[in-house]
């Protein structure tokens, strides 16, 4: 039996992110293109002796993340072993690369890390579909970071279609963190408030948007990009507002809020202007820190194991 599993995970941005009007339930219909990155945290799942779970959380943004039963990589560890019917206590460990309350789905990827290693750790072997949809019940993300690559979310954005493209394409991006975390409820209250009296149209896919992917043409994706929730996080966090005129104006070709926000992000035409970019943004001071990553990056996927034998 392994005594330990280590799995890497990716963030993701939204290429595009369209709202639909308040439902009943409080929820938003949501039709969005996920792209996972490869900024990637790392989750490791061990066997314990202790009586009870624990976490250690290192790495950026650390002290931010919960480090008890609230944290969403231990809720998807006590949801597989409810699942699977297992028995036994786990250390988590998870080193953060992905910015917290960033747009990114930091949380979402480490409750994704923490299913796959626990999968394998315990041997449980669940099909694809059936972790998916476990996934689903801890996070309108957490299957997405599963998944990995481009992908159409529907639903609250858990109902995923892989969406095919040039499949030599690779995008570069330019990350900027902002100094501070925005709260995705607060983004989408205030996106309904500033809807106010509006009819607001079903969310739809944008065809601009799929038709530059296909093409793995950067330059009509960048045009392409679009987010309903860049408003509202602008109206919370007016900063964002020189960190994409910074990224435009230093010749990005295209700039969005990631998701809720508040990280922003700029796609290069290759990886030379990525470096380029970043070191310009980074010269302008218009945000917190910068990051370079490729895209579409792999989903939640196992890189080591320690098995039994290795501890004699």
């Amino acid at each position: 039996m392994n005594q330990s599993v280590t799995v890497r995970v990716p963030a993701k941005i939204n290429l595009q992110l369209a709202v639909g009007p308040l439902r009943p339930d409080g929820y938003h219909d949501l039709v969005t293109v996920f792209h996972a990155v490869d900024l990637c945290d790392e989750v490791t799942v061990a066997l314990a002796e202790e009586d009870t779970d624990s976490v250690a959380v290192s790495g950026e943004g650390a002290a931010q993340v919960p480090a008890d039963g609230g944290n969403l990589a231990m809720r998807a560890v006590r949801a597989l072993r409810a699942r699977a019917g297992m028995a036994g206590n786990v250390r988590i460990r998870i080193i953060k690369r992905i910015p917290v309350a960033a747009g990114m789905a930091g949380g979402s990827a480490d409750a994704a890390g923490a299913l796959v290693a626990c999968d394998e750790l315990w041997g449980t072997g669940l099909p694809a579909a059936e972790l998916s949809a476990l996934a689903a019940q801890l996070g309108s993300d957490v299957p997405f970071a599963l998944l990995g690559g481009t992908a159409v979310g529907r639903g609250r954005g858990e109902q995923l279609s892989p969406l095919a493209g040039d499949s030599a394409a690779t995008y570069h991006w330019v990350l900027a963190y902002a100094d501070g975390g925005l709260s995705t409820p607060l983004v989408y209250k205030t996106l309904d408030q500033l809807r106010d009296g509006r009819d607001v149209p079903a969310p739809g896919l944008s065809d601009e948007l799929v038709e530059a992917l296909r093409a793995g043409d950067p330059f009509r994706l960048g045009r392409a990009l679009g987010n309903d929730l860049q408003a509202p996080a602008l109206s919370l966090f007016p900063a964002l507002n020189e960190t994409l005129a910074a990224g435009r104006s230093l010749g990005s070709l295209g700039a969005l809020v990631s998701g809720s926000g508040p990280t922003c992000f700029f796609l290069a035409r290759d990886a030379e202007h990525a470096a380029s970019l970043a070191a310009r943004m980074r010269e302008a001071g218009a945000c917190r820190s910068v990051a370079v990553a490729t895209g579409p990056a792999a989903g939640a996927s196992v890189i080591t194991t320690e098995d039994a034998t290795r501890h004699g």
